[in-house]
C-alpha cells in the first residue's frame, strides 16, 4: 500500500514538473518578439526610418536640439534611443525626423 502511494506521489511530482517546463518553454517563446510556434500575435513592432540628421556641435545639449526642433522629449528619445545626452561630442550625428513603419 505504501508503495501505491509513493509511486502515485511521484506520477504527480512528474506531471507538475512537465506542465510547469511546458509553462516556462510557452512563456519565453512567447516573450520573443511576440510569436508562439512562429504565429505572430499583438502588435508587430514599429520600426523608424530617420528621415534628417543634425550634427552636433560644440555647447549643443540634447535639451537645446529639441527646442531647436520642436520635437518632444519622448519623440526625441525615440528617434535616438542609444543616444547618452550627457556625452554628446561634436559631428555626433542625431536624427531629428523620421517616420514609422
Amino acid at each position: 500500500m505504501a508503495k501505491v502511494i509513493s509511486n502515485k506521489a511521484a506520477a504527480m511530482f512528474f506531471n507538475f514538473f512537465l506542465i510547469l517546463s511546458l509553462l516556462l518553454i510557452l512563456s519565453s517563446s512567447m516573450a520573443e518578439a511576440g510569436r508562439l510556434f512562429g504565429v505572430g500575435f499583438g502588435k508587430p513592432k514599429s520600426t523608424l526610418k530617420c528621415d534628417s540628421v543634425f550634427g552636433a556641435r560644440s555647447g549643443d545639449t540634447c535639451f537645446g536640439i529639441t527646442q531647436m526642433f520642436n520635437l518632444t522629449s519622448e519623440v526625441f528619445t525615440e528617434f535616438n534611443p542609444n543616444l547618452v545626452c550627457d556625452n554628446l561630442f561634436v559631428g555626433q550625428w542625431i536624427c531629428v525626423a523620421g517616420t514609422t513603419n
